[in-house]
């Protein structure tokens, strides 16, 4: 658990190397999606490292910072790799940069994830809107004594996933002729990959794609009152799916194929917002 006095000293932290920048929008790249931090115009790099009381990211291709600048036109702050709970963290590690964002006056969030498909309707390379979460992992972000500051202490999760911004992200998806998907992402705490037998369940429950990050940071953002848009890039078919076994390599290349097309549409989203 964590102190309000904690995240107010990260806030500070942080606030003192953005130049007087007002940043309006938090954006957190997945795996593989990272390359969109390197497109901010004068940006300002921020290791987690070097702010008090953050954790350090140590998956594959998490590069472990903050770049705030510009971005189509808006001040961002984006995070270039993320915390896990797979990593050996809580779930208030891995959330812990939501509520920092928020004293820095930020409302909006575009949390994104690569992620197993298991719509059959659904290819490796799509995108995904995601419009809802099941989540039965144990534990939660908001575990603890509630900080009324960010929000109560039973929050509403019935509309987490901003629709008008999805909306609005399809649209330019539209316009592209890209193909976008929507549906609901199933978390699972990982690090290993599901079975077979946990992808037909995850499927009989609703499930379209699933996932091991951008719940607990959806939870703590819903609570804090944020603006949400998730979006999710298809890597690889689940376990069982196409038939063939998992393979990480596979998922990062694919990753980085469709990253520029992200990138452009990602861009051009936050300038409408």
């Amino acid at each position: 658990m964590y102190t309000l006095e904690q995240y107010r000293e990260s806030a500070d932290s942080i606030r003192e190397r953005l130049d007087g920048r007002q940043p309006e929008i938090l954006m957190i790249l997945g795996t593989g999606l990272g390359g969109l931090g390197d497109k901010i115009k004068k940006p300002v790099y921020i290791p987690y490292g070097d702010i008090p009381n953050f954790k350090t990211a140590t998956a594959i291709g998490h590069i472990g910072r903050f770049v705030a600048g510009e971005l189509g036109g808006r001040q961002v702050l984006v995070m270039q790799g993320r915390l896990h709970v797979y990593e050996g963290y809580t779930m208030a590690d891995v959330a812990y940069p939501i509520r920092v964002a928020k004293l820095l006056g930020i409302d909006k969030l575009v949390i994104t994830n690569n992620a197993g498909g298991i719509n059959k309707s659904f290819c490796p390379g799509n995108l995904m809107i995601i419009t809802d979460y099941i989540k039965f992992a144990p534990g939660s972000p908001l575990a603890g004594p509630n900080i009324e500051e960010f929000g109560g202490r039973f929050p509403d999760m019935s509309r987490v996933f901003d629709k008008e911004y999805g909306d609005i992200f399809r649209a330019i998806a539209n316009e592209r002729g890209e193909t976008v998907q929507e549906g609901v992402y199933f978390y699972m705490a990982g690090p290993q990959f599901e079975t077979p037998a946990e992808i037909r369940a995850i499927r009989a429950l609703g499930g379209d794609a699933v996932g091991m990050s951008t719940v607990p940071e959806a939870i703590a953002a819903n609570h804090c009152g944020m603006r949400i848009l998730g979006l999710t890039l298809l890597t690889c078919m689940a376990a069982g799916v196409a038939g063939t076994p998992m393979d990480t390599d596979e998922v990062i290349r694919i990753a980085e194929e469709g990253a520029g097309r992200f990138e452009a549409m990602m861009t051009e989203f936050v300038r409408r917002i």
